[in-house]
């Protein structure tokens, strides 16, 4: 039968920020409760090797991590549950979430750590080679490419943006756009003609990843003109998709301020929301950085911001007790 939990501070998605907000909140005494979502640990579970998570002087497996900071939130005292947050009513606080197996979460403050998914090409050599060489982040994964010919598609900023990077690492790095301009503002584009370590092919889709087997590494791209059909192909060691990420924010549309693309708006040097005692954290909010650690900074600030507006809530209610006791 379906329960009904209440809760100080309910966290909806588990990733670097979700963990990170329950392990503050958990030590403050808060004892929140965390629903994991569809993935949990988000995007790092498909990410293999991980080198800039600061602690490790070795290289660690994001899975791995995921799975220490899952621990590390239940060992501090974090109720966490594998379920699906499907409905949300902001409309008063407590606040009240319901879940996809009919259970009913009343909070009196909440952290939304639903992440965002990165756009892929949907091909299955894409999926396939996620790992061995095929990569949605050149910021988490630029520095494995040393010296080696990498490929990027897309044609706005972020494209632009991790294409100059990855000049930093690559010895070339390859852009391959499906028409004859990019999207991306003018500066960056002129950044990144001036770079001698960029090449652009124009016009041109990506049809397949091709690679080895056992272990599975990317050798190349097979690509396809927009103009003519004509396929070739292309020799490269990493292949980057940069066509955009989407926000898991659909289940909040209409009930907190977002921008155009679905991030969610959080006020200056802050994780509050339009909604006062809801927060929001990582990716969710962040379509800049897109870090592990950034998302963990802010799942750390979402549980302090939490706990300093309970705190205020109690010595409101202490204060207006009192008041009432005197007359």
């Amino acid at each position: 039968m379906p329960t009904e939990k209440h809760t100080k501070l309910l966290i909806i998605g588990s990733g670097p920020a979700g963990y990170t907000a329950a392990i503050y909140a958990a030590r403050a005494n808060i004892s929140p409760i965390m629903v994991q979502g569809l993935q949990p640990g988000g995007q790092l579970t498909i990410t293999t090797d991980v080198e800039n998570y600061p602690g490790f002087a070795d290289v660690i497996q994001g899975p791995w991590l995921m799975e220490q900071m899952e621990a590390q939130a239940r060992h501090v005292g974090t109720e966490i549950i594998f379920d699906i947050i499907t409905d949300v009513d902001f409309s008063r606080r407590p606040f009240r979430a319901t879940a996809d197996s009919g259970d009913v979460y009343i909070a009196e403050t909440l952290v939304i750590a639903t992440g965002a998914q990165a756009r892929w090409l949907g091909l299955e050599s894409e999926k396939k080679f996620q790992g061995g060489g095929v990569s949605a982040c050149a910021t988490c994964d630029g520095f494995f490419f040393r010296g080696k010919e990498v490929a990027i598609v897309g044609g706005g900023n972020t494209a632009v943006e991790e294409a100059i990077y990855l000049t930093n690492h690559a010895s070339k790095v390859t852009l391959i756009h499906r028409r004859d301009s990019l999207r991306a503002e003018k500066i960056m584009q002129d950044r990144l003609f001036r770079n001698p370590k960029v090449a652009v092919i124009w016009n041109h889709t990506v049809e397949e990843v091709l690679g080895t087997e056992n272990p599975n590494q990317v050798t190349g791209l097979r690509l396809k003109s927009t103009e003519d059909g004509t396929e070739r192909t292309l020799a490269a060691e990493g292949f980057f998709v940069a066509i955009g990420h989407d926000p898991a924010t659909s289940l909040f549309k209409g009930k907190l301020d977002m921008d155009s693309e679905g991030y969610i708006i959080t006020r200056p040097d802050s994780t509050a929301t339009s909604i006062p005692g809801v927060y929001a954290a990582g990716d969710v909010k962040d379509k800049v950085f897109r870090q592990a650690v950034t998302a963990a900074g802010m799942g750390c600030m979402a549980a302090l911001e939490a706990e300093r507006f309970l705190a205020a809530q109690e010595h409101d209610t202490v204060g207006q007790a009192a008041t009432v006791a005197a007359q």
